[in-house]
């Protein structure tokens, strides 16, 4: 098993080096004319940034001191997704290359076939010309058609000899003002352009989408019926959020701005679905203090997700108790209108945490409408199993940086949103935060207000 890791890891490190050569060679080596100090530089930087990525990975998953990992995690995590988008826009500018570089020969052809036609032209006029006015033979030859001797300075010396041309460098050749250029320079012409968009593309997509999550969550309000919720329950707000991701890079003002804008949509209830923190209780907690503030009429609960069994799940769940947040560890509550039940997530099964339905369900009175707080979405089924009406889940960031959407789609049956499996509805968010790169591309976070409706009503 061991071997099989170190095998695995061998290959990641092999695609990563590979890549980033790859990246350097098309976007530094391609678009300079030869060594010098742009060269160098580039190099540095296809260097440093792969290595400050694995440094900011390996720091926050083995627990290095919090100041090392702040200190490595916005420079490394901001790299891993710009060589994302890098990757994805040289793939594309491997596309545009070929036909770039045809459309710059089609028109150095055409030029030259042009010069050449006038080049033919001229030799013909210069020929005409050289001939002189055609004249009757034994006729006398005019003055203006004899030749004149060079003047000399003074009478009797000889005549100045005609200015040498002028001196022409190896390799120098005459050519129009608006000439082609020579292949070597359009292949670098070619190269720079592909190279600079490429970048620029990179470098907006993942600035954009860091501006996005550092702005914070947006609010998403959505309409769900429950065929049984009374009419006392209709119009029930629940404010749902989900990997807020406190770390190394999201600290305390992050959390703040999320308590801000979920108090801001006065919710009768509060829903914590998982993921809160990336990091321990003794790095973290001043960064978690804000969510004390969190407000609402029939007060905030919290399951765990997977990254709280990475960061002492025990510790958090005591912690967020303290703060005044409800955890459901695999245990329900009942609330005028309906149930509010909350499983541990499956990542807890590592350490024999994992969730139980039976518990949290088993003995509840069936004709009461159910809502279900579940970290992952392929918790639906067993939400399924056990009659829950309603289960709200975040866990995939909604694919987080495009096109990460297809590979969550083909871990989750649903990805973001909500659908209905048999007489459950599944509602996923988003997600508030972000996990690594603080970068979302095509999955804007969010706070969702579910917003529970009566079909009495």
């Amino acid at each position: 098993m061991v071997l099989v890791f170190v095998l695995v890891g061998v290959a990641a490190l092999a695609v990563l080096g590979g890549f980033h050569w790859y990246a350097w060679r098309r976007l530094v080596r391609d678009t300079t004319a030869g060594p010098g100090t742009a060269r160098r530089l580039g190099a540095a930087v296809f260097v440093a940034g792969p290595l400050l990525m694995l440094g900011a990975v390996v720091s926050e998953r083995a627990g290095a001191p919090f100041w090392l990992q702040r200190t490595l995690g916005w420079p490394g995590f901001l790299w891993m997704a710009l060589a994302v988008y890098l990757l994805l826009a040289l793939l594309v500018g491997e596309l545009v290359r070929p036909l770039l570089r045809r459309a710059l020969d089609r028109r150095a052809a055409t030029r030259r076939a042009t010069g050449t036609e006038a080049g033919a032209d001229t030799d013909a006029v210069s020929h005409a010309t050289s001939a002189g006015p055609s004249r009757t033979p034994g006729a006398p030859v005019p003055k203006e058609a004899v030749p004149k001797e060079p003047a000399s300075t003074q009478p009797g010396e000889p005549a100045e000899p005609p200015a040498p041309a002028e001196p022409v460098a190896p390799g120098d050749t005459a050519a129009p003002v608006d000439g082609p250029l020579a292949a070597p320079s359009r292949r670098l012409f070619v190269s720079r352009v592909v190279g600079g968009a490429v970048a620029a593309a990179a470098v907006g997509n993942v600035g954009y989408g860091t501006y996005g999550v550092l702005r914070g969550p947006a609010v998403k309000r959505v309409t769900v019926p429950l065929a049984k919720l009374p009419r006392s329950a209709h119009g029930f707000r629940i404010a749902v959020v989900s990997d807020i991701h406190l770390g190394p890079v999201l600290g305390r003002g992050f959390a703040q701005k999320v308590v801000d804008t979920i108090n801001s949509t006065q919710p009768d209830l509060i829903a914590v679905v998982g993921d809160l923190v990336d990091g321990s209780v003794k790095n973290l907690g001043p960064a978690a203090a804000p969510l004390a503030g969190l407000r609402a009429r029939h007060g905030a609960y919290f399951v765990t997700g997977n990254h709280e069994y990475f960061s002492g799940a025990e510790q958090w769940v005591r912690e967020v108790r303290e703060l005044g947040i409800h955890p459901l560890e695999n245990a329900r509550t009942e609330l005028a209108g309906f149930d509010l039940a909350g499983v541990n997530d499956v990542q807890g099964e590592s350490e024999g945490h994992g969730p139980d339905f039976g518990r949290a369900l088993g003995d509840r009175d069936t004709a009461r409408a159910c809502v279900l707080l579940a970290h992952q979405p392929v918790q639906i089924h067993d939400a399924v199993r056990h009659g829950v009406d309603l289960q709200l889940s975040g866990h995939t960031h909604g694919g987080q940086l495009w096109p990460g959407n297809f590979i969550a789609a083909a871990a989750n049956p649903t990805v973001a949103g909500l659908e209905r499996y048999g007489d459950t509805q599944l509602y996923v968010s988003r997600g508030a935060g972000a996990w690594g790169p603080p970068t979302r591309v095509g999955a804007p976070s969010d706070i969702t207000v579910v917003e529970l409706a009566s079909r009495e009503a």
